[in-house]
């Protein structure tokens, strides 16, 4: 120190590394300190180093409660002193007090202290600060005097204390309340508080939590603006309103509500509803209501979680009726979109999961079903431990109804991500569907039951590969004096072989019959299909060309030789078609052939002539697809539209070619009568239409339905899978148009 004394320049560079202040240095240097400022200019390391103080001031707060401590002024600033050698001075007092310096649990303070009143003075002069300088901790230890809004009164030990509204921040304060002040009648008042600032912190991080300011005197407390009209006067506002722009609403102003109560939380809060929605309603008042009470409320309005919400309310029941409460059957679309906050609603989902708690000592407990809707995942969440039924024993996968309070969650944009619904009791649990008895919990307790069989088969793996392996060495010991055996025996074993492969061969032989015969049954298969697909419906097709020709043979003789045209190109086809399908010498990639106008011109022919319009659709690029998929999709459209024609009634048929990357689906709709799945006449009735488009796509790889509705037509949808071939260029067959249709012009239509 002396050398610092000596040299400004090393007394300076000391004073940067130690981080003291230029106008605590002096006192520093005598030894001790003299100002409450130097004392909270030390930094932590610093005041644990127990520096000697030594200041005179006035006391700005005591209180019983603080076991002797107390905050001391002088003209720099206020410090708090830590006594418990003696009893308290009271504010105004001005004393000397001397200690020692010490960290704090948030700020320097003086320890060790002792004490000595040298009279009475006026307390110093509160610097007015704002909410924000406040909340900061900026202001510990100092006089202070702030504006704001009660929010609420409370009584702590034998002092009075509101809660104050400033800025967006709520803070306490306690003073000794003027005389004649009543005060349920402060509630909604402006008042200016004035004390010393006292920060609550933690212990273990030493972090700011929450401040308090301590008033000495009842001139403290000052009401700038009193309530002074009733406000269960005012005019009701309904509950989406309480947040929303009103040009006339004074900040800091009650809002009067009305509403049926859905549920409370006594002493806490509770939840109203009325025409427009639900509120969350806090309150500390202990009155006790039942769902379907009207009330009245008067309180502050305020968001929470991007959320409206009434604090600090004051509930008064009405004389109106009870009236029973119904949840609200909601969509999870409206939640998300911010509606219903705070409302008694239903929802229905499936449980997911389940979490359970255990509250207090007694062994209750609480339980939160995770439940998943169609969008999204939420929570239900049972508020009273005690319960009728027990949701801890609801199966999981089991989908459920839930109703009660819901509780919208959102992000830190505002945006609702999520919610939850707050149960009143279980009973507000309905099980509509449970869960199946193959569960995943089911599979573990079938799985625990196998494992021990899995180990003992694996322990005896175990033991036979060692005697194995014993054996084997064993054999090959054995091996070096069977040689001469071996070569006695040469003979017999050539006879073996030459034995062995006789019966190879009669195998082989056998197998190669049985893949004949399997070849042959296939074939059959197949020729009876094709037979089927091919000249049954062109017969059809032929027959009913044949009973329009009677039909117009006398009155439309040029209508008659339309349809004998007709029927002799058929026939042409179906030759053509036996001839492929008995001998099937053709190659595709040698021939033009697209699938959709090959659907065009067949389904044309097929129905010509019965007053049914055919349209052709395709989606994708039209590309060669695999042979076997061309011929299947082809004979199961034939078949499709000859079940139209036979039995539909229909006036329309469209039939839509989707081609993709893996597949082609080919789907066939009518407009006719349509018919019941149930009723409809199979194989056993001698109609193998359906079946056999069934065996076509399955044979194929593919997937084939039929769905029907009485009176509203039938479709007929097959998909098979493809492999990537090259594409040809993209034909439009919306509006397909064949020489057929413009001949058919001058035929008669049914519809």
């Amino acid at each position: 120190m002396m050398l610092a004394n000596k040299f400004p320049a090393l007394r300076f560079c000391i004073m940067l590394i130690l981080g003291i202040r230029p106008a605590a240095w002096a006192e520093q240097a005598s030894g001790f300190l003299t100002t409450a400022s130097a004392v909270l200019s030390l930094s932590i390391e610093q005041a644990s180093h127990e520096i000697n103080i030594s200041i005179t001031g006035v006391v700005t707060a005591a209180d019983p409660d603080w076991g002797g401590s107390f905050f001391v002024q002088d003209s720099s600033g206020g410090v708090f002193v830590e006594n418990t050698n003696s009893a308290p001075p009271v504010p105004g007092d001005l004393v000397t007090v001397s200690g020692t310096s010490a960290p704090g649990g948030y700020a320097p303070i003086i320890s060790h202290s002792d004490w000595k009143k040298l009279g009475l003075a006026p307390l110093p002069q509160a610097k007015l600060i704002t909410a924000e300088q406040l909340m900061s901790g900026t202001e510990d230890s100092q006089r202070v005097k702030i504006s704001g809004i009660v929010r609420n009164t409370f009584k702590n030990g034998s002092q009075w204390g509101i809660e104050l509204s400033s800025g967006g921040y709520r803070f306490r304060a306690y003073s000794p309340m003027p005389a004649n002040v009543d005060l349920r009648t402060l509630v909604g008042a402006k008042v200016c508080a004035q004390g010393t600032v006292a920060v609550s912190f933690s212990s273990q991080t030493r972090n700011f939590v929450t401040v308090a300011i301590f008033g000495a005197l009842p001139t403290d407390f000052i009401i700038e603006k009193p309530v002074t009209i009733d406000p269960f006067t005012e005019l009701l506002t309904p509950f989406n309103g309480i947040v929303q722009y009103r040009k006339d609403r004074r900040v800091g102003s009650w809002i009067h509500v009305k509403g049926v109560v859905t549920f409370q939380k006594r002493g806490e809060e509770l939840f109203l509803r009325d025409a427009t929605g639900g509120l969350r309603v806090k309150s500390s008042q202990a009155i006790s209501l039942a769902p379907g009470d009207a009330v009245e409320a008067i309180g502050f309005p305020g968001v929470e979680n991007y959320l409206p919400v009434l604090e600090d309310a004051i509930i008064r029941k009405t004389s109106e009726a009870q009236t029973a409460v119904a949840p609200r059957n909601v969509s999870t679309k409206e939640l998300l979109q911010g509606w219903h906050q705070a409302d008694f609603i239903t929802q229905q989902g499936r449980l997911l999961d389940r979490m359970v708690d255990q509250i207090g000592d007694r062994g209750g407990r609480k339980t939160v079903l995770i439940l998943q809707t169609t969008h999204l995942l939420f929570a239900a969440e049972e508020d009273v431990p005690a319960h009728s039924i027990d949701l801890a024993s609801i199966p999981i996968g089991s989908v459920l109804t839930v109703s009660g309070i819901c509780l919208l969650e959102s992000d830190d944009t505002g945006k609702i991500k999520s919610f939850r619904i707050l149960l009143p009791s279980s009973d507000n649990v309905r099980i509509v569907e449970k869960a199946s008895w193959f569960s995943a919990q089911h599979l573990l307790i079938i799985l625990a039951g196998i494992f021990p069989v899995l180990v003992v088969a694996g322990s005896w793996t175990v033991m036979a590969s060692k005697k194995n392996s014993a054996l084997s060495r064993l054999i090959h010991d054995k091996e070096t004096a069977q040689k001469e055996l071996q070569q006695a025996h040469a003979t017999l074993e050539q006879r073996v072989k030459e034995r062995t492969q006789q019966l190879k061969f009669q195998i082989t032989a056998r197998k190669e019959s049985e893949l004949q015969f399997k070849a042959v049954l296939t074939e059959r298969t197949r020729l009876a299909q094709e037979l089927h697909d091919t000249l049954e419906q062109t017969q059809t097709g032929v027959a009913i060309q044949l009973g329009l020709v009677a039909k117009l043979f006398q009155r439309k003789p040029r209508a008659a030789s339309y349809h004998l045209k007709l029927v002799r190109n058929m026939m042409r086809q179906s030759q053509i078609d036996l001839r492929r399908s008995i001998w099937d010498l053709r190659c595709r990639q040698l021939e033009e052939f697209d699938l959709p106008s090959a659907l065009a011109a067949s389904g044309q022919q097929l129905v010509d002539g019965s007053g049914i319009r055919v349209v052709v659709k395709t989606k994708g690029t039209i590309r060669p697809l695999p042979e076997v998929v061309e011929e299947n999709l082809l004979r199961i459209g034939q078949e499709a539209l000859t079940n139209v024609v036979k039995h539909s009634n229909a006036c329309l048929a469209e039939i839509h070619l989707e081609f993709s990357s893996h597949s082609i689906i080919l789907e066939i709709k009518d407009d006719g009568k349509g018919f019941t799945l149930e009723n409809c006449v199979g194989p056993n009735d001698g109609h193998f239409g359906l079946l056999g488009m069934s065996e076509r796509a399955k044979r194929a790889g593919g997937s084939f339905r039929v769905s029907s509705i009485p009176g509203k037509g039938t479709t007929i949808h097959a998909e098979l899978p493809v492999d990537q071939t090259p594409t040809r260029p993209t034909l439009e067959f919306a509006d397909l148009k064949t020489d057929y249709e413009e001949e058919a012009a001058h035929s008669d239509s049914s519809c």
